[in-house]
């Protein structure tokens, strides 16, 4: 095994504006450089493993998913500096199912019930969710290399020892790095003396958080824009030495060549980490029955006809076959509680008087849904397709994408919060990235240029451009950039910072709920004003089998539902939204002349364009209308 060497202590653009790799990049450096395993470990998040994990299946390389976790100098609970320190860092490498259902638990807690400037865990978690768990010591900034640094060989030595005995024999190993500072090879020797002292293992790391040695200025000017400081400040961020680029196996031997055992031991640890995650199930949450009822077909058959009742005059014909036919569906692909609890939390909008959307998307193809309330257009009277939204030959959960007005959709997500319980749902991560744009004037800034070059180069990116085809097609910019040396500059930063994440924030919609503790399924992440969210992003989540939903804000509703209380109020007028007829001459004309302004799907340039030639003269006609125009259609083969 000697000569092997895999890379253990890794960052990616998940830890924001730290490292700037992104998570395809890595694993293709990891592939030109021939190794076959590849961690992943980001400061206090989990955001990338399963984007991560999958990309390294797809190009055959072993992903070990771990976590360089903020530890508590003392109770995570302690909102105070001790010792002069607020945390230490931790590497956590799971080495199977439960290693890493044990370290998204660690990472969880760390925001939820640890954060203190970082989302920190304790001791006391790590005793509780040691199993499967394989810890390193860090870097500078563990708690026995910042021990040793200070002096207080006597003090490393104890919380060495303790680690040792938290994980179990093996599973704790000290970690060495060398990044080319004084200092460092200090360290590397003090801790090399105390691994021989209590006969712990040694394992060789890079602390990686850019690709190559020519990314290391761009990687600095990544670090101040996070910092708000200028590459000329005395005071910006830089990190100590070099080498914190991801470093083949020949240049890592010959960097440990003393101590080839560090180099065999990266191989070791990869050996013994084999997780493996499954993908494509749904766990769909228990939804409670009212007495007498078996199961959730039993019950969503009963609702769904009492409501065809209420809305035909006869559950009988074309009616009754279509929801027998779309009830035997929803048996067989075993999705009748999911149609509960959409139908629960629509039920509660309705009585607590907030506005819900008549339908959107597939779902109006649903006569169950229209039965339940769910939605309010009828599939039958306009020849909707139930397929679109649930097909016995494509097993996919349907989606169900829900309006409410601005000012209630919070009270329903409450209302779901306290029907299943805090711990079991949450609302989910989205990740924004540096946009042309906005990358050039954060670079230009760093940099030092004049605030009115950085504006004229971004004015001169059209809105939605990638910054390489703006500078290839853009005569202006690509004149500047040939021509001149500081935009060459601030543009070739850009293109190696353009796309990283920038920041977490809570998405518009999203929310999911889980038939247990969400962190049994799924990371958590405290946002800066305190929101907890997944970690995962939208498809992340979907596939490692939590069941999301869409909680829509829609303003319009807000605007219909103001508009239509105050009619009352003031006037005495009461509108049924519900009632009002879809062959309206008055709102017809408008349509015609394109005043479409605030009209979901016609209020576009070319839509309405459209609509001023073709003149629609009925609801079915802009149906037909929408289905000709909107892009999908044009892609079908």
């Amino acid at each position: 095994m000697t000569g092997k060497f895999v890379h253990l202590h890794t960052h990616s653009e998940y830890s924001i504006l730290d490292s700037s790799c992104k998570i395809p990049a890595l694993l293709g450096k990891a592939v030109a450089c021939d190794m076959h395993a590849l961690a992943l470990t980001d400061h206090g998040v989990m955001s990338g493993a399963i984007k991560f994990y999958k990309e390294a299946k797809k190009r055959g390389i072993k992903p070990i998913i771990g976590c360089e976790v903020y530890l508590s100098p003392g109770d995570r609970r302690e909102r105070r500096v001790r010792n002069g320190k607020k945390y230490y860092h931790l590497v956590l490498l799971a080495t199977n199912q439960e290693g890493y259902r044990n370290l998204i638990a660690l990472v969880s807690l760390g925001h939820t019930e640890g954060f203190y400037y970082k989302p920190r865990v304790d001791k006391e978690l790590l005793r509780r969710y040691n199993t499967g768990l394989i810890a390193l010591s860090a870097c500078e900034s563990g708690e026995i290399p910042m021990r040793l640094l200070a002096g207080r060989a006597q003090e490393a030595a104890t919380a060495a020892a303790k680690y040792a005995e938290i994980f179990g024999e093996g599973n704790f190993y000290i970690e060495l790095q060398d990044h080319g500072t004084d200092r460092g090879r200090l360290l590397k020797e003090r801790l090399r003396r105390l691994a021989r002292s209590l006969d712990l293992p040694l394992v060789a790391t890079t602390d990686i958080h850019y690709l190559s040695p020519e990314d290391r200025l761009s990687h600095e000017v990544l670090l101040n824009i996070r910092a708000n400081k200028k590459i000329t400040d005395p005071d910006r961020m830089s990190f100590d030495g070099d080498g914190y680029h991801f470093r083949s196996s020949e240049e890592m031997v010959e960097l440990f060549s003393d101590l080839p055992e560090a180099i065999e031991n990266t191989w070791v640890i990869a050996e013994r980490c084999n997780l493996e995650l499954q993908f494509g199930s749904t766990m769909i949450p228990p939804f409670d029955l009212p007495e007498g009822f078996e199961d959730a077909d039993e019950y969503l058959r009963t609702l769904a006809y009492e409501g065809a009742k209420a809305r035909f005059d006869t559950v009988s014909g074309a009616v009754g076959e279509r929801l027998d036919y779309e009830l035997g569906v929803i048996e067989r692909m075993h999705y009748a509680t999911y149609f509960l609890i959409v139908w629960d939390f629509v039920r509660f909008a309705h009585d607590g008087g907030i506005p819900v959307g008549p339908g959107r998307g597939s779902a109006a193809g649903s006569l169950v849904s229209y039965c339940l309330g769910i939605t309010r257009v009828d599939p039958l009277k306009y020849n909707l397709i139930f397929e679109r939204f649930l097909n016995p030959a494509r097993i996919s959960m349907p989606d169900f994408d829900i309006d409410f007005c601005v000012k209630g959709r919070d009270r329903v997500i409450d209302y779901v919060k306290e029907k299943y319980g805090q711990q079991k749902m949450a609302q989910i991560a989205t990740y924004d990235r540096m946009a042309a744009r906005s990358v050039v004037r954060d670079v230009g800034r760093v940099l030092g240029a004049p605030y009115r070059m950085t504006d004229r180069l971004a004015k001169l990116i059209p809105y939605g451009y990638k910054l390489q085809t703006a500078v290839k097609n853009v005569a202006e910019l690509k004149s500047l950039y040939e021509g001149d040396e500081e935009v060459g500059k601030i543009v070739d930063i850009g293109l190696r910072l353009e796309g990283l994440t920038r920041n977490a924030s809570t998405h518009a919609a999203g929310v999911v709920i889980a038939a247990d503790e969400l962190i049994r399924h799924v990371p958590l992440l405290r946002l800066p004003d305190g929101e907890i969210v997944t970690q995962f992003d939208m498809g992340d989540v979907e596939a490692v089998g939590l069941l999301k939903f869409d909680f829509l804000g829609l303003r319009n509703l807000t605007l219909i539902d103001v508009t239509c209380s105050s009619l009352q109020e003031r006037a005495g007028i009461k509108i049924d939204v519900d009632q009002i007829p879809f062959d309206d001459a008055k709102t017809i004309k408008l349509v015609q002349e394109g005043r479409t302004a605030g009209i979901f799907q016609l209020e576009g340039t070319g839509m309405t364009a459209l609509i001023r030639r073709v003149q629609p003269d009925s609801f079915e006609d802009l149906i037909a209308l929408l289905a000709l125009y909107r892009p999908g259609r044009w892609r079908v083969e």
